[in-house]
């Protein structure tokens, strides 16, 4: 049910972080995969990477706010693989300081800043999904993963634009998964908690003490490592996931459940 041999896929902003960890996963399980990333030359690194391990991986330098660039990329991967199977809409930025900060506060906040980061965060996901399933209604089959987050479901204390894109992000996949379900194109987002990677320019490995701090909202008493968002991503990408659409699934330790306290 996970052998994903023959498939073609594409993971935005997978250079690094738990985008490079879908990327790693879908290609291991057979999958050729075509990773899309404003960053040239991580993109660059982990392609030449990946391919030392055997596995089928290409690299396009896209920034995803740029849609003409973007349609073109994914059209230049379907139409050289005949093909388009699993898009993974991952691609996503921070946005700044946190919502419950001096800096970050509605009234200080930067329009220019907030605009960026729905373009990206937003705006990309659903241009993504759009020029993905252009190439997969005609052949009537395609996943589509959008990356959300715990935080476009509660009110954590990130950034304005951040919190209110990953809403967007998350609702939109009821409307997709309707109207995509008719053409057995299945839609899903993951949204994550606490993980450790590189969003905010590597905060979070600059402050270990930011780390213990959200480890103790963690039932689990840590943050997520990113390749723990494989067994979730490989499930919704590959045949496995057959009967599942319209979902958005946290992966977050448990974190929402202290909630209840």
């Amino acid at each position: 049910m996970f052998d994903m041999t023959g498939q073609v896929a594409i993971v935005t902003g997978g250079a690094s972080g738990i985008g490079l960890a879908m990327a790693e996963v879908i290609a291991e399980h057979g999958a050729a995969v075509t990773i899309m990333d404003m960053n040239a030359p991580a993109l660059e690194r982990e392609v030449a990477r990946l391919r030392g391990l055997g596995w089928n991986v290409e690299g396009a330098a896209v920034d995803i706010a740029r849609f003409d660039r973007l349609e073109a990329a994914i059209g230049a991967v379907a139409k050289k693989d005949g093909r388009l199977d699993v898009c993974f809409a991952n691609a996503g930025s921070g946005g700044g300081p946190g919502s419950f900060t001096p800096e970050g506060g509605i009234e200080a906040m930067s329009l220019e800043a907030y605009h960026r980061v729905i373009d990206i965060n937003q705006n990309g996901a659903f241009a993504t999904a759009k020029f993905a399933a252009r190439h997969m209604i005609p052949r009537r089959y395609g996943r589509i993963v959008l990356t959300a987050s715990v935080a476009g479901l509660f009110a954590e204390g990130v950034s304005y634009s951040y919190g209110m894109s990953k809403a967007a992000v998350a609702h939109l996949v009821a409307p997709l998964a309707r109207q995509l379900g008719p053409h057995n194109v299945l839609v899903n987002a993951v949204a994550p908690g606490p993980f450790i990677t590189n969003i905010g320019d590597g905060y979070l490995e600059k402050n270990p003490e930011a780390i213990e701090r959200f480890a103790q909202i963690v039932p689990l008493n840590r943050m997520a490592r990113t390749e723990e968002i494989k067994g979730l991503a490989l499930l919704l990408a590959s045949p496995a996931s057959s009967f599942i659409t319209g979902s958005v699934i946290m992966i977050d330790g448990g974190t929402s459940q202290m909630r209840l306290f």
